[in-house]
């Protein structure tokens, strides 16, 4: 018991003499105090700014000591009272800032592009500088901005058949439609204008791909690149016979596929060309439509020049989707059918379509034909083609018949609503079921145009492009249950609003 209490005392004053020690080295003030962060270290400060190309679009300058030890930028808009939409949020390393021409090695000034401001309001901003040693700096300031009157009487006026209501689940905040009268038009789901691009007189022929969209001329076969900070990269296609873009682009196996037309011996080929293109232009493979079913009708015995005319537009295609999963294209032809071909080859895998249209009449056609369960709405007039997370063939069900088959032949069934149609399709069988389908109860008919896509929670957006005889467009929000969240509606002529729309992801925006 006595050796016991020794050591516990020995202890004890071991552990004593440390903590002594540990207090006098607290107050020595010999010891060395660690520098301070760069963060710390700096005094950068808002300084100024300049007006984009419209009211959206804001160039922020900002200087002091530091700025050449950032390596980020990372803004937030604050959404407005009441938003149901989720904030714009923005990050640039200072390599993407450099690249722009926006930040100069050994500068003490840098310049951030804000976008995705409400026009006409006190926006409320916060900004964070990362710096190399990872501490943060952060800033708080405001940005007013001018009204935004759309020239075109539209955008600026919708109808908010149901709002968006705070707190609701939805997929994604913002979304573009793709406009007959200028750039893209960037929306949040509360109905407010985000952002709106220059000089592009049509974006039809348009997708977003690397955080900006790319644009394809509906009269020639030029392209464009437009920025969110509103500036534009021109591009052409190289050489070749194609005359221009239409109806979509799409994502491909590397770049983009695009629908094009062409001439060839002083004939136009109409809207039955699918190309893979790149940033340089040059085509890296292309699917002729009418030389693929030619040739391969042909082989079995059919003769194609009743269904192939050329100068006719009797193919229309409007969408294509590259399948990884088994390295194919699909592509909609409205006039006729779905179609799936293995990329390299071409060879025909199935045909998804309205059997009692005329490509059916022929047997080379019949014989790749997908037999769809009695339940299922077959694709009549459909476009944006896509495949759904779970593995699914989507797309917008338009419901219209034919509109350019010979005299006499027949144009298939309508219907007086449109879907969006999710099928599930059996290669080697030749089946195919429709999973499931949403048709807003039947009520609404969006004869041609129009586009469904979903993002990653199985949301989906909705553009309804061609209401009430192209009067009106429907911009409706589904959640994962396919639920209406919001509905939208616009002013319209023809599919000039939203001929397609697709989400955009301006509350998660990396510029690396």
């Amino acid at each position: 018991m006595v050796l016991k209490n020794l050591k516990t005392k020995a202890l004890f004053w071991i552990w004593a003499s440390w903590l002594v020690m540990l207090i006098a080295g607290c107050g020595d003030s010999s010891q060395p105090v660690p520098p301070p962060t760069m963060a710390q270290a700096s005094n950068i400060f808002e300084s100024g700014g300049q007006s984009g190309a419209t009211p959206f679009i804001r160039f922020v300058q900002f200087q002091g000591t530091g700025i050449d030890k950032l390596a980020s930028a990372h803004f937030v808009i604050t959404p407005k009272p009441g938003s149901a939409s989720k904030p714009v949020d923005v990050r640039y390393t200072r390599a993407a800032l450099a690249r722009r021409g926006y930040a100069n090695q050994g500068s003490n000034s840098i310049t951030v592009p804000v976008f995705g401001l409400y026009a006409g309001y006190q926006n409320h901003l916060s900004i964070e500088f990362q710096f190399t040693d990872e501490s943060k700096q952060a800033i708080e300031f405001d940005i007013t901005t001018p009204a935004y009157a759309d020239p075109n009487a539209v955008y600026d006026r919708p109808t908010i058949l149901k709002k968006r209501l705070t707190g609701s689940a939805l997929g994604f905040d913002f979304f573009a439609m793709k406009s007959a009268l200028g750039t893209p038009v960037v929306v949040d789901s509360d109905g407010e204008i985000r952002w709106i691009g220059s000089e592009i007189t049509s974006s039809i022929s348009s997708t977003f791909w690397e955080n900006g969209f790319v644009v394809g001329s509906t009269g020639s076969s030029s392209f464009s690149r437009l920025e969110f900070d509103g500036s534009i990269q021109k591009g052409a296609l190289a050489a070749s016979n194609h005359t221009n873009f239409h109806h979509n682009l799409d994502q491909g196996k590397s770049y983009l596929l695009g629908n094009m037309d062409a001439l060839s011996n002083g004939v136009a080929n109409i809207e039955s060309i699918a190309i893979e293109f790149n940033s340089a232009g040059v085509i890296l493979k292309e699917w002729d439509f009418a030389a693929l079913l030619g040739n391969y009708m042909r082989s079995q015995g059919d003769d194609p020049t009743s269904f192939i005319r050329a100068g006719v537009d009797w193919f229309h295609m409007n969408s294509a989707t590259y399948d990884p999963r088994d390295d194919s294209l699909i592509v909609s032809s409205r006039e006729n059918f779905v179609i799936k071909v293995d990329y390299s080859s071409g060879r025909i895998i199935w045909i998804l379509g309205d059997p009692t249209k005329f490509w059916y009449t022929f047997p080379s056609l019949r014989a790749k034909a997908v037999r769809l369960n009695a339940e299922g709405l077959y694709p009549l007039g459909q476009h944006s083609t896509s495949i759904t997370t779970d593995g699914l063939l989507m797309l917008f069900n338009d419901g219209a018949p034919s509109f350019n088959q010979p005299v006499g032949a027949p144009v298939g069934e309508s219907r007086n609503y449109s879907a969006v149609s999710a099928y599930a399709i059996d290669p080697v069988a030749l089946t195919a079921q429709e999973v499931w389908r949403f048709d807003y109860g039947q009520t609404v008919l969006s004869q041609i145009c129009s586009s469904a896509y979903e993002t990653s929670n199985k949301s989906i957006l909705v553009s309804y492009a061609y209401v009430n005889g192209g009067t009106l467009a429907r911009l409706v929000g589904l959640n994962a249950r396919r639920e209406v969240i919001f509905d939208f509606q616009y002013p319209n002529a023809g599919c000039g609003t939203s001929w397609n729309a697709i989400p955009i992801p301006l509350g998660n925006m990396r510029f690396e």
